[in-house]
């Protein structure tokens, strides 16, 4: 069976290492993309100061999370705006001036909630992709449509809720008892429902961008393949294939994330006409990174599965 269709691959490889390989590649991911969006932040602040009681949004890559500003809070991104150039003197000045670490001081929110989403997510997509092409056969062009929708669509259902209560959480020192009486507040007032509130804009943006992120890069993985006459993508083919389906879904469904970032944050009113390139920028290379990095951490788990069988 080929393995570039899903064979051995999705026999071999069980739901517990397609969990583990992208839980690393979401850790490795979070590592490698929150200095950039700490590094926009900062620059934003610079412009438009950040008041208190108004909220940003800090994108890993990986998922938004909603910030409300605080007089006297610990996220360094937007309590020491700071006096950059551009870029690259935003990234000196705060490793000379405030020590390395700043430049992953949004890690904490995207560990808690980025991570499980994105586990979730990933292991969904291969648990529905291995079903649907042994019921619709190993060639179905529409298998990575489907799958990538119907994963998007449970990694929201599940995160929603805990995305809600995280950003209460951030609104205000809140103490697990004060927090476990808003929460029944909200459901005896507005129902199951409320919790669930921020789904739609969510859904409506990331359930296009996965059709199209996955198709994209199935389809792009297998003619790399066959341009170089190789029998399995190697790891730059699943780096340079994430990167281009992800800038191709991340510019097709821009209009959605304006839409969704200006119902969640003033400060982009006035930045939306800007912000295709810090998307592209962001989401380029953590498509690029998480992919890679869950496609070979899959190929370790494939061998090992195989060299166990053999003994």
């Amino acid at each position: 069976m080929d393995p570039e269709a899903g064979g051995p691959e999705t026999i071999q490889v069980t739901a517990l290492q397609q969990m583990l390989a992208s839980c690393t590649g979401a850790i490795l991911t979070s590592l490698m993309v929150t200095p950039l969006d700490v590094v926009k932040i900062r620059l934003q602040a610079q412009k438009n100061a950040f008041p208190k009681g108004k909220c940003f949004v800090y994108s890993n890559g990986l998922m938004d999370h909603l910030c409300v500003c605080e007089e006297g809070g610990n996220r360094a991104w937007y309590t020491k705006p700071g006096h950059f150039q551009g870029t690259l003197d935003a990234f000196l000045k705060i490793i000379r001036n405030e020590g390395i670490k700043s430049l992953w001081s949004g890690l904490p929110p995207t560990l808690v909630m980025a991570v499980p989403a994105t586990v979730i997510y990933f292991t969904c997509y291969d648990q529905l992709t291995a079903f649907l092409r042994s019921k619709l056969g190993e060639n179905e062009s529409r298998i990575p449509i489907v799958a990538g929708i119907v994963a998007r669509f449970g990694a929201v259902t599940v995160i929603s809720p805990l995305e809600l209560i995280r950003t209460k959480m951030q609104s205000k020192k809140f103490s697990y008892k004060e927090l476990h009486r808003f929460v029944s507040k909200k459901v005896s007032e507005d129902g199951w429902i409320s919790l669930w509130k921020g789904w739609t804009p969510t859904v409506l943006r990331d359930v296009p961008f996965s059709a199209m992120y996955w198709y994209n890069y199935e389809v792009l993985k297998k003619l790399l393949c066959e341009k170089y006459s190789l029998y399995e993508p190697t790891f730059m083919i699943n780096f340079t294939s994430g990167a281009l389906s992800g800038s191709i879904a991340a510019v097709a469904t821009l209009p959605f994330d304006v839409v969704k970032t200006q119902k969640q944050t003033q400060l982009w009113i006035y930045e939306s006409h800007k912000s295709l390139i810090p998307r592209l920028i962001k989401v380029a290379p953590a498509c690029a990174i998480m992919i890679s990095t869950y496609e070979f951490g899959k190929a370790f788990f494939q061998k090992q599965n195989v060299q166990s069988q053999q003994f």
